[in-house]
């Protein structure tokens, strides 16, 4: 590992360079263009056999061991986010209400110059290892699952990925088996009701207070009809009913969010919420629209591969504590790779030390760069791990 971390401390200056470049240009989920093209060509300048248009926008990079062995497969994802940016350092997003605050710009960073350490040790590699640059991973569908039917998963024996996570300490790798992020699902609710004078609510049928009563009631549906001991939030986001200061709005439009991590309870809160709704408007004489718009599965880890990481963080030299922590409530649609291959999402702490921690999707998100580099090491070391096991295994099965 050694040769491994050598090669990554004498690109880390590269390291940093390309992210601040990927972060002066954000481009939107289903908009990359000139991402792709970046990321495409530094693996064509290293030799690797090169796809493009995966799924649409994904690119995927080939290295080949000198021997034979089982594939490896490391996702990073690469899409910005529609937010203004309000950080003042110098490489600040050039785009208008565009900035990469999520990270997407430290992983793909991190993964272009793992595969340049990696590439310098290609004599020595005992199989493959496919590098996924993932667009859209941040709009459902997303981009994983277009690019898993477009091959990107074909022959891959395991995958690993991280986050950056800008709220964790630095230097610090947090792993979980099983459950670990929850589904994100959205919903949006129009309550039909009718308008007219604020001076005479006895002729109306008032949407906005309906609308209150509906927010009350939704509170129950994870206390009094999930169990305690399966977890699920429910969360509505955004209400809006515009009208002159005395009339009674005709409509109110409710947006929100549900997370969960088993089905059978994904399917459970979808349709009590529906029947809140149903209820809360049955008693006000109104109507309704209600749509749930399913986003990425639960992302669930696979023990042994999580295990892995769990035995091998501490030997990079970066990492300062390995910890397992409790499930996400966040969304993340690797996901769906886990659930075609074996492999595990883990996070890689990145908080900056004596700067308030802006979580992620904020304006003044950032992260410490160094953990870029811890990241690289884990993602590494979990590869060539995994590859020299697999040697292991065919030695003694040869016996």
């Amino acid at each position: 590992m050694n040769k491994l971390f050598q090669h990554l401390n004498e690109h880390y200056e590269e390291l940093k360079a390309i992210r601040r470049h990927l972060h002066q240009h954000p481009e939107l989920s289903f908009e990359e263009v000139e991402t792709p093209k970046y990321i495409a060509n530094f693996h064509e300048k290293l030799g690797h056999d090169v796809r493009t248009g995966v799924g649409g926008r994904g690119v995927v990079a080939k290295l080949k061991g000198a021997k034979p062995g089982p594939t490896v497969a490391l996702r990073a994802d690469f899409d910005a986010l529609p937010i203004q940016e309000e950080n003042d350092f110098s490489y600040k997003s050039k785009v208008n209400g565009v900035m990469h605050a999520c990270g997407h710009d430290g992983h793909t960073a991190t993964l272009l110059v793992l595969a340049k350490a990696l590439n310098k040790m290609q004599d020595e590699l005992e199989g493959t290892i496919v590098f996924i640059h993932q667009h859209a991973e941040e709009l459902p569908p997303g981009g994983a699952i277009a690019m898993i039917e477009d091959g990107c998963l074909d022959g891959v024996d395991v995958i690993f990925g991280t986050h950056l996570w800008a709220t964790s300490p630095l230097g610090e790798i947090g792993y979980r088996s099983g459950e670990f992020m929850a589904a994100p699902d959205r919903f949006d609710i129009k309550i039909l009701g009718s308008g007219g004078h604020g001076s005479e609510p006895e002729a109306t049928k008032d949407s906005i207070a309906i609308a209150g009563q509906l927010i009350v009631n939704m509170q129950q549906v994870v206390s009094r009809r999930v169990s305690a001991l399966d977890a699920a939030v429910v969360s509505i986001c955004s209400i809006e009913a515009k009208n002159p200061y005395n009339i009674i709005a005709d409509s109110v439009d409710l947006t929100g969010t549900v997370r969960t991590f088993k089905e059978d309870i994904r399917c459970k809160v979808e349709k009590e919420i529906e029947r809140v709704i149903k209820g809360t408007c049955l008693a006000a004489d109104a109507d309704y629209t209600y749509e749930y718009q399913r986003g990425y599965p639960a992302t669930v880890n696979h023990p042994e591969e999580t295990m892995l990481i769990a035995e091998i963080a501490h030997q990079a030299p970066s990492v300062t504590a390995v910890k397992e922590y409790e499930p996400q409530m966040g969304g993340e649609d690797f996901a769906y790779y886990l659930q075609h291959v074996k492999g595990t999402f883990f996070f890689t702490g990145a908080a900056i030390e004596g700067r308030e921690a802006y979580p992620h999707h904020h304006p003044k998100f950032d992260f410490d760069e160094r953990a870029m580099l811890t990241a690289a090491e884990v993602l590494g070391t979990a590869t060539l791990q995994y590859l020299h096991n697999h040697r292991l295994e065919s030695l003694e099965a040869v016996k």
